[in-house]
């Protein structure tokens, strides 16, 4: 991280090694690379969702040790209903006693008004914490934040959301842009 002038910051909290972690802001790839540095320096057991079909040969070489890992959306053998993306991470943390499972719950690089809310149905049904993770590049500083334990008040959780994420720059400010529902 020195080598590009950034930064992890080593204040976390503890219950970042079993968590869903939020990736935000989230408006270039470039945060994937940073965000990988800053947990591997953190020592942070930091694994993410993709296609499945990014986590076969040859694509596997690289997405599998920056942390990918596959999710099958497909529809399940002999029905037309899928796994949910919820149960599936879901099942992914349970099975794992030390992870920090990535989610950019923006849901997308361009400016969304509005928040994936995945990352906080998973973790109310793992029965884990939401950590903050953020890449602040104003300060070319990798880290997480305050861990959120869901209270079932969405509304109340959210805006604590909000108001961590709300100093924190972006690389393109102009593709960010905290929910509207909770800002």
């Amino acid at each position: 991280m020195k080598l590009f002038g950034w930064h992890a910051k080593a204040d976390y909290p503890s219950e970042a090694t079993n968590c869903v972690l939020i990736a935000a802001p989230h408006t270039t790839n470039w945060d994937t690379f940073y965000l990988r540095l800053g947990m591997w320096a953190l020592d942070i057991p930091m694994k993410f969702t993709v296609k499945d079909d990014w986590t076969k040969f040859p694509l596997n070489l690289f997405m599998q040790p920056l942390g990918a890992l596959g999710i099958d959306r497909s529809a399940k053998k002999g029905s037309t209903e899928r796994v949910s993306y919820v149960d599936q991470m879901t099942e992914i943390i349970q099975s794992n006693e030390r992870i920090a499972m990535v989610v950019a719950a923006e849901g997308s690089r361009s400016l969304r008004k509005r928040w994936k809310m995945g990352f906080y149905h998973t973790a109310v049904k793992a029965g884990v914490p939401i950590c903050l993770g953020y890449l602040d590049y104003a300060k070319k500083e990798a880290g997480i934040g305050a861990a959120i334990h869901p209270s079932g008040d969405v509304e109340a959780d959210m805006k604590k959301i909000m108001d961590f994420y709300r100093d924190i720059a972006p690389k393109f400010p102009e593709k960010f842009m905290l929910d509207e529902r909770y800002a």
